[in-house]
Formats: structure tokens, sequence, C-alpha cells
């Protein structure tokens, strides 16, 4: 029983880590000013052509260069048309997930009707790097060490990521330049920041994260393309809840991210649990196995009403977001 349950919360951090790159990737976009509504497109890019190059080049440091390049250029054009030539910011994100899934089938389904055909994670060097690394001491911790010390680098890298992106936007002067522009970009180009190249800067490097992370979640999934279900599935949206849920707070998204990564994991684990602990939770199976499938999404919808009903004092929400800022009118 205590193996099902230790499995249970390490599958939690392992098959959502995708939503801690998602939500971080975007905090940093929306701490500028921007909203961006394409999450679920950049990261679907970001998978699709970063998988590929660290299949074909059996290097895990290459894949990941390519998926935060690929998704970067995602988010140059996303700062291209609502910084430069102010676009609606809702428009364009939306237009960008519609064409980032569209590309991630485009692509796909190309490479999986080649003569070569799909390369599967198993035949490549790349399924050698992704092997899980147990951390000295910490990993023979009972229970805790093979939950949280035993994990594939990109888990501790997405982890290291948030942290010094918390650091960033209290404790430097570039993350206060850049916390002052999401607030009132008026007020910081007065004091003589850039504000466009700051925006563009950090929509860029926001957007690069979050395709590392759709890269991650092609590789938990084996790098199996099916040609029908996009390796993201939704969780670019929720990414999007989850920096409400963090308060815009790359420290609390850590956190967000195991309480969303509850309801993912339960979807698909739900069984293993009433199995193992009937009297505490079998009425798991009782449920339909629907409902789980909806749980996270449920979740999502629950935390945006609350968020729209709720008066934080101490909201991290900047005061200018999704709003095009235009220099005449300061």
């Amino acid at each position: 029983m205590l193996d099902i349950l230790t499995l249970f919360l390490f599958n939690i951090i392992v098959y959502n880590i995708p939503l801690l790159y998602g939500t971080t990737g975007e905090i940093m976009i929306e701490k500028s000013g921007s909203l961006n509504l394409g999450v679920e497109g950049t990261m679907a890019i970001g998978a699709v052509v970063g998988y590929l190059a660290g299949a074909r080049t059996g290097s895990l440091l290459a894949a990941c260069l390519v998926a935060f390049i690929a998704s970067g250029v995602v988010g140059l054009l996303f700062a291209f048309l609502t910084v430069t030539l102010q676009a609606n910011q809702n428009v364009t994100g939306l237009t960008i997930t519609t064409f980032g899934v569209a590309f991630y089938y485009f692509i796909g389904n190309a490479v999986a009707n080649s003569a070569a055909g799909w390369p599967s994670l198993i035949d490549t060097k790349l399924g050698s790097k992704t092997q899980a690394i147990e951390i000295p001491l910490l990993s023979k911790i009972p229970f805790i060490g093979k939950i949280l010390f035993s994990h594939m680098i990109l888990v501790y890298v997405g982890i290291i990521i948030a942290v010094l992106m918390w650091f960033y936007f209290k404790k430097t002067v570039p993350g206060l330049k850049l916390r002052a522009i999401g607030e009132n970009p008026a007020a910081a180009d007065s004091l003589g920041v850039n504000v466009a190249l700051y925006k563009y800067v950090h929509i860029i490097i926001g957007s690069g994260i979050m395709g590392i992370g759709g890269l991650y979640m092609g590789l938990n999934l084996g790098g199996t393309y099916e040609g029908s279900n996009c390796w993201i599935n939704g969780y670019g949206w929720i990414s999007i809840a989850l920096v409400i849920f963090a308060n815009w707070s790359p420290a609390k998204a850590i956190l967000g991210t195991v309480v969303f990564g509850f309801f993912n994991t339960l979807t698909v684990k739900y069984a293993d649990l009433a199995y193992a602990f009937p009297s505490a939770l079998g009425w798991l199976n009782k449920i339909p196995s629907h409902f789980f499938s909806a749980l996270p999404f449920i979740i999502t919808l629950i935390v945006l009403i609350a968020s729209s009903l709720s008066k934080k004092k101490k909201s991290g929400e900047p005061q200018a977001i999704g709003r095009n800022y235009y220099r005449e009118d300061r």
C-alpha cells in the first residue's frame, strides 16, 4: 500500500512539471504587462520541434535549446504583433494557440508519414538521456527520497527556473524595472526604462521556457506521436489559470503545480488508490471515469471564478496587464 501511495505522489511531480514551465513562462510575460493566451500553442511548437531535434542529435541539451529557440520565435512574433503593431493581445494569443497546435499536427503527420517514420524515444539515443537522476544521500531517505529526489534533470531545472525567477523579480534591478512596466509603463518610461525592449526580451524568454515544458511533456509520454491527441492536451490553458492561483509568484507556482498535479494524477491513478485503501478511498471507483478526466479543467474553472469574485488586497496581478502601451499618450 505504501508503494502505491509513494508512486502516486511521485507521479504528481513527474507528470505535472510541464505546468510549472508553462506557468513560470506566462508569469514572466504577464509581469511585463502582456497577456499571452497562446501558451498551449507555444508549448506545442516547442514540444514537436525540440523532440525531433533531440531524436536526430541524441542530445537532450540540443532538444532543450531548439525547443527554447522555436518557442522564443513564437514569443517574438507575439511581441511584434502586440508591442510594435499594437494588436489585440487576447486575439493574438488565441491565434498563436490555434497556429501552434496546427503546426504540431502538420509537422508530426509529415514526419510520421515519411519513409523514416516517427522516431520513437526508445529507439534513439535521446531515450538514455531522460533517465531519472538520483541525488546522492537524499534519494535514499525513506518515502520522500523516491518522491522528491529521483527525477530526470528537467524536473530539477523547472524548479530552479521558478526559484531564480522569483529572485529576479524581487532582488534585481532589471526585475524591479520589469514589475514597474507591468504596473505603470508610462511611469517606467518617464524614468528612462526602455519599455518596448523589456517587453520583447521577457516575452521571448517566457515563451522559450514554455517550449521546454512542452518538450518535457513529449518526453514524459515516451515521444509517442498518435496523430490524434496533442501532447500538451490542455496543459497550456491550465497553466494560465495556475498563474492566478499562484498570485503571479514563481515560488508559489511550485506549490500550485503540486495542487493541480494532484487532480491530474488522480485522473489516471484513482483506481490504484481505491484498491490500496478500500476502506478510505474505495468510493473513488463508484465515480464515473469521465468525471476524473474533466476534473483538472473543473478545478481550473473554479479557480477562475473564485479569483474573479475575490478582491485580494495584496494581489500580484500587474495593473497594466493586457493593455497596450501607447507612448504618445504618456
